[in-house]
């Protein structure tokens, strides 16, 4: 059934203390909290909720907050439950009116949340945190209309992958598997496959590839054996087959790839939706993960440089081919219609469509090029530093939620906490211009009457 909402009482408690009476209430988190309109997240999220009997869950601004907690200050699912324990102001920008010694909830139920809020879902904390930036006027609308769009890698938390560890590593989660349920298998290779898979990592090291690729072989006659093994078990036995067909499927396909055929590839036993994508970096020349569009606007607001949009585009499509989709949702996300995109060469040959298509301006282009427009273009690369930022203390650097779904999900909250970042030190610096001032006209003397 759909959340209670929670009623302010305003009272007192003998045996609970007031969160209002302990903390600083100029604090930039409490000021944020009031400033944040939560029935309109809690109206979008509630439609994720049916009118049916039940158990009601935990309230929407309790679960929202904690998601605008946990990617504003880079904490995981356990330290933002640890955390919210001994903060109070992590209590009060969740809602709570008196001090908990104990949490309402669990680890679990963060994922269960993002898990039933999805992308959609999640969208409505980064449009919040945009209409605070306006309504606080970190922002101005007119800065929405012009905006800088780029991709990065959002890389999944999976080892990089080689033929002998996805190998060695299918072969174990057959056996784990096999063992869980009753299959009594010929040989494991337990010993002689970690052995082989050490041997062959030293011979690469040493450029002995011949030793090594010996070592290859043998991993994957390992591999082979073992999943035969289990295919002659569970003939005739349709229940066992079900719960060992996924890993055999994934057995055959890292037994069947090559290091150079085309098209999808498995690169994770426990992620399988990982691609592999090249940016062209010197240092990095592939990365597994993700595509990710980021949104940025042309002109630095007064409150820093903030995310308008942020997407997981699966497939590793070409940059320019995915504006058509994406520009719609830009203007669905700001509210506001697009006068100028600026881009990088990687949007040559775009599919904007009209008018759109004549608003797109990329990298190296001489046509349609005005003295105005030639400024903005030195401020393509200001979406940079965004994408640093988001990497690097906003949870995108590296994903850990399951699914594409998870990879969906994490792109629009590290943007939603990112936001939410830049709103905390802009409420920080105007509380403090504000107590300035107030501090000048106590401290100057009163004019004296004629």
């Amino acid at each position: 059934m759909k959340p209670r909402e929670r009623v302010e009482t305003g009272q007192t408690d003998l045996f609970r203390a007031r969160l209002d009476q302990i903390i600083d209430m100029g604090h930039e988190l409490v000021r944020l909290g009031q400033v944040i309109d939560w029935r309109f997240i809690d109206s979008k999220c509630g439609e994720a909720y049916s009118d049916v009997a039940g158990q009601p869950p935990l309230l929407t601004r309790l679960m929202a907050g904690l998601a605008i907690l946990k990617h504003t200050y880079d904490l995981s699912d356990e330290e933002l439950h640890a955390r919210w324990k001994e903060n109070p102001y992590f209590q009060y920008f969740c809602g709570e009116e008196f001090f908990c010694h104990e949490a309402p909830f669990d680890r679990s139920s963060l994922t269960r949340w993002r898990q039933r809020m999805g992308e959609e879902k999640a969208q409505a904390l980064l449009q919040e945190s945009l209409a605070v930036a306006v309504k606080t006027k970190a922002m101005q609308i007119a800065e929405l209309r012009e905006v800088v769009v780029d991709t990065t890698v959002q890389e999944k938390a999976a080892t990089f992958p080689t033929d002998a560890k996805l190998l060695n590593r299918s072969r174990v989660r057959l056996v784990r598997l096999s063992k869980k349920h009753g299959l009594r298998l010929r040989q494991s290779y337990a010993r002689v496959g970690k052995l082989a898979l050490i041997k062959h990592q030293r011979y690469a090291h040493a450029k002995q590839f011949k030793r090594a690729n010996r070592q290859l072989r043998r991993l994957r006659t390992q591999l082979g054996r073992v999943s035969r093994d289990i295919e002659r078990k569970i003939a005739g036995q349709p229940d066992l087959n079900a719960l060992l067909r996924r890993e055999l499927f994934n057995a055959g396909r890292v037994l069947a790839q090559d290091r150079r055929q085309r098209g999808r590839k498995l690169y994770s036993l426990h992620a399988p939706e990982v691609e592999c994508i090249g940016k062209g970096k010197a240092h990095k020349p592939y990365e597994f993960g993700v595509k990710v569009r980021v949104t940025t606007t042309v002109r630095r607001s007064r409150g820093g440089q903030f995310v308008l949009h942020a997407k997981a585009l699966p497939g590793n499509p070409y940059d320019g081919h995915t504006l058509a989709t994406v520009i719609p949702d830009i203007e669905r996300t700001t509210g506001a219609t697009l006068a100028r995109i600026i881009a990088d060469a990687g949007y040559r040959g775009h599919n904007a469509p009209a008018p759109y298509d004549m608003r797109v301006y990329t990298s190296g282009q001489k046509r349609r090029m005005t003295p105005t427009i030639r400024r903005q273009m030195k401020r393509r690369s200001a979406v940079e530093p965004v994408i640093g930022h988001l990497k690097g203390e906003h949870r995108m650097g590296r994903n850990h939620l399951a699914h594409a779904a998870g990879d969906a999900i994490n792109a629009v909250l590290a943007a939603a906490g990112y936001n939410f970042r830049r709103l905390l030190a802009w409420l920080a610096r105007l509380f403090a211009f504000l107590v300035a001032i107030a501090h000048t006209l106590r401290a100057s003397p009163l004019p004296q009457p004629a």
